[in-house]
């Protein structure tokens, strides 16, 4: 038995600190802590350990852990005086902030489903969601209401701007204890909207057990590839060893629709006693880099470009980013040039850099990798995530050798519920077993270590956002002008990829690629619109089925 595998035992063995059980999960048997909360409330009010400690803010907003239960008791009583109760929608359609958090932790609270609305989403994409999810209340700011064409929308609407001291003085006085809803484990909490294939969002529905899960496997796995280091690799001082921060302090950037500012960010954060800082407006890197110097920032997540566009700004060095010591990347697998860019700008997180590999649809973290081994193999995602079962697959269904790529497929306790109000793509995402088909193409090597062929598929990564060039292709097809589009990724040094579309014209009809982004903008999120065009005068090469052979446009 090797060192991890050893630590591996202890951690997840009777009486371990993570010990793990085997349940009936949704009517299959899967690994589960034994001890663990049960809902998301619990998680709320097990937060009352850290007190006065502060936990959400946002310039001069400070809320220490003790306002945020409150708040969410405040929040939760009078969300059920609007008559919203167990199993109705309330969506959440903010930039990031104190009110977006307590109006999620409000909601399911009391068995509400939050449907996160992607906060960069037009009008279109906007009015889709809300017929798909039907919520009782949409909960918003004003730039996104006026931005999105939705300040007179159908569904009722509470603006944070204009409602919100209003809206939590009307449960002011209620505590936590007062809400009594009963709440099960694998009820629905909340909605992640995800581009699907038929061009439009689909929303993954993920249990509180799912988001609990998310947390409990997190941390368990991070300890075993700690611990399990230490032992191979025991410092040669135990007294030169940097002394964890009393309050790891986590720079709120990824966005709250997103898996990792939800739950990698917030969830965490809450379980451990972290702060969370956020700022408005766009990204802005010598802003971000003065508020890392102000607020001690310890954690952040370089998605897409964040780390990079931080580090290479001319003014990086001016700052004191000494307190970084944890810098992980998700969403998109990270160049092993750009892991490196990360390690020398932030010498203190270099031994912490890693990654997760999972997505809405998994919930929780598939495969983990960070540390030496990331170092070793910077091209991989890692180890499959403890509690998970994972699997490569042929076009057969059936599993294929080590070494052989195909269909990755995952299976745990914590996988989405379904795609809401859509069972045909529930019914080809998970099948009977309770397996999930992620839309990945991976392969297993010897040791075990999963890696994504990245090409292999048709979604673009950009920015760690996905994107279906369907969905584009369906809008520029559209056109008047277009007989037919081809939309694919292309690598950037940055961005992960950018957008390329190859568009042929219809005989005498003049368009440019001007012409062609407006058209996009109008029903299309500012992400998705492509930077790289190219109007063809000749057909889009085909094969004999008539699918398009993207390969051939490959340039």
């Amino acid at each position: 038995m090797g060192i991890r595998e050893e630590v591996i035992q202890e951690l997840t063995g009777p009486g371990g600190l993570f010990e793990l059980t085997t349940e009936e999960v949704l009517g299959q048997p899967a690994a589960v802590f034994s001890a663990r909360m049960r809902s998301l409330r619990e998680m709320v009010a097990n937060t009352a350990n850290f007190g006065d400690r502060e936990f959400l803010v946002l310039e001069d907003q400070r809320h220490t852990f003790d306002d945020f239960i409150a708040q969410v008791a405040a929040a939760a009583s009078a969300l059920q005086q609007r008559g919203i109760g167990h199993g109705d929608r309330v969506a959440i359609f903010a930039a990031n902030c104190p009110e977006w958090v307590v109006s999620f932790f409000a909601a399911t609270s009391i068995g509400a489903i939050v449907s996160a609305y992607n906060g960069w989403w037009t009008t279109d994409e906007v009015d889709y969601a809300t017929a798909l999810s039907d919520p009782a209340l949409v909960i918003a700011d004003r730039p996104r209401l006026e931005r999105s064409g939705k300040g007179d929308t159908d569904a009722p609407c509470l603006v944070i701007e204009d409602d919100w001291a209003d809206f939590i003085a009307a449960g002011a006085g209620t505590a936590l204890d007062d809400i009594d809803v009963p709440l099960a484990e694998d009820d629905p909490s909340v909605i992640l909207f995800t581009s699907g294939t038929t061009g439009r969002p689909k929303g993954a529905v993920a249990t509180h057990r799912g988001l609990i899960g998310f947390v409990q496997s997190t941390m368990m796995n991070g300890a075993v590839r700690v611990f399990a280091e230490m032992r191979t690799n025991p410092p040669a001082d135990e007294g030169s060893a940097p002394s964890p921060p009393a309050q790891s302090v986590t720079l709120g950037t990824s966005p709250l629709f997103h898996v990792s500012g939800l739950y990698g960010t917030t969830l965490i954060s809450m379980v451990t006693g972290g702060k969370i800082v956020y700022r408005r407006g766009r990204f802005d890197p010598e802003a971000v880099l003065q508020l890392i110097q102000d607020e001690g920032v310890t954690s952040f997540a370089a998605l897409g470009s964040i780390g990079s566009r931080l580090v290479n700004h001319p003014r990086f060095s001016e700052f004191d980013t000494s307190s970084v010591v944890n810098v992980g990347f998700g969403g998109a697998p990270a160049s092993p040039a750009v892991q490196d860019l990360m390690r020398q700008a932030f010498p203190n997180a270099a031994p912490a850099v890693g990654m997760g590999y999972g997505s809405s649809e998994s919930v929780a973290v598939v495969a983990t990798i960070g540390g030496a081994e990331y170092r070793e193999r910077p091209t991989s995602c890692g180890r499959v995530a403890i509690g998970f079962e994972a699997e490569i697959r042929g076009p057969d269904g059936q599993a294929l050798p080590t070494g052989q790529e195909g269909d990755i497929w995952c299976r745990s306790a914590y996988t989405m519920l379904e795609y809401w109000n859509d069972p045909e793509s529930t019914a080809a995402t998970i099948n009977r077993d309770r397996w999930l088909n992620t839309g990945d193409i991976g392969f297993f090597d010897d040791d075990g270590y999963l890696y994504i062929n990245s090409r292999a598929r048709d979604m673009i990564l950009r920015n760690a956002e996905n994107i279906y060039p369907i969905e584009i292709e369906y809008r520029l097809d559209a056109h008047p002008s277009v007989a037919e589009s081809a939309v694919f990724g292309v690598e950037h040094p940055e961005m992960g990829q950018e957008v390329k579309a190859v568009v042929v014209l219809n005989d005498a009809a003049v368009a440019d690629a001007d012409d062609l982004a407006a058209w996009c903008k109008e029903v299309l999120a500012p992400y998705k619109i492509p930077t790289l065009w190219e109007i063809r005068p000749i057909p889009l090469p085909r094969n004999p089925a008539g699918k398009v052979v993207k390969r051939e446009l490959y340039s």
